[in-house]
């Protein structure tokens, strides 16, 4: 029996919206009645449960936790089997509609890359739904400067071009080397992370453009001055300019914390699962304390 067989009950659901169907996993401790409730949103050309349900199955503050697969990721499809293109306002939207779906007016929200700029826009556009947020690796908070966070997205033009040539691999091997030039892994590691990249490439190119569009309308400085109670967690091996940057943000933003998780880059929820859980859990204590 596993963590997660032992910790939570587990149950599978779709929702509909437009032509989407929208695959969400909702966890309900055995344990835990608290009636803290989090959603947690995964990043780009990844799947919920494959980002998220190791660290899961070692958290210990909330009653309820929800996942659900992003547009164009996981098992959410659109109905005519197509993968069409998508905006980062629909990726907020569809978050909405799910909040609705479970009745959930207040919750804490945690998002990986992606995930984690779609966190911080809804949070953004619906203040008061949004309790303690956590952030790893979010998107366009990549680099200190915002002209030099923008001038990736160039580079991340060419890998969604890539991705929807015939060789989608290399568009793999090129995102992996922009996102995670320090990397140190072993071969087995980086053949799964290709892998788990290459299971829905075009959905993977939609949500890199979906990023690069959102960096032309988004104002960086008032996204952030507009987050509430923020944990950011960054793997020690990116790259120095988005350490200094969350650093600044933990200097200048009221009840911004800022953590480094040691021997990791941008896979930190995969390589280093436990020392994110251990975060969670003492933000979590400390707020219940």
């Amino acid at each position: 029996m596993s963590l997660i067989d032992k910790r939570y009950t587990l149950e599978k659901r779709w929702l509909e919206i437009g032509q989407l169907r929208c695959r969400f996993f909702i966890y309900e401790s055995n344990s835990v009645k608290n009636n803290r409730r989090m959603l947690m949103l995964h990043g780009a050309g990844v799947a919920a449960q494959d980002t998220w349900s190791n660290i899961i199955s070692m958290l210990e503050g909330w009653q309820s936790i929800v996942v659900p697969d992003l547009r164009g990721m996981g098992e959410s499809v659109e109905k005519s089997g197509s993968e069409s293109a998508f905006t980062i306002e629909q990726l907020v939207a569809d978050l909405q509609c799910l909040c609705a779906e479970l009745n959930w007016s207040t919750f804490d929200l945690a998002g990986y890359s992606l995930g984690g700029l779609v966190s911080l826009l809804y949070k953004q556009q619906y203040p008061h739904q949004v309790g303690q947020q956590f952030v790893l690796e979010p998107g366009l908070l990549d680099r200190q400067l915002w002209q030099d966070s923008q001038a990736l997205r160039e580079l991340y033009a060419d890998v969604v071009q890539q991705l929807r040539s015939k060789d989608a691999r290399a568009g793999v091997e090129n995102f992996l080397d922009t996102i995670s030039p320090n990397r140190k892994s072993t071969p087995s590691a980086h053949e799964l992370a290709i892998q788990r990249l290459m299971q829905r490439h075009l959905g993977f190119a939609n949500a890199l453009e979906c990023v690069n569009l959102a960096a032309n309308n988004i104002d960086r400085q008032q996204l952030v001055a507009a987050q509430g109670k923020v944990v950011s967690i960054i793997g020690a091996l990116s790259v120095p300019s988005m350490h200094h940057y969350h650093q600044q943000l933990a200097t200048q933003q009221h009840n911004w914390q800022y953590y480094s998780v040691a021997g990791t880059d941008h896979s930190l929820p995969y390589q280093k699962p436990r020392q994110i859980a251990r975060i969670f859990n003492a933000v979590a204590a400390t707020q219940s304390s």
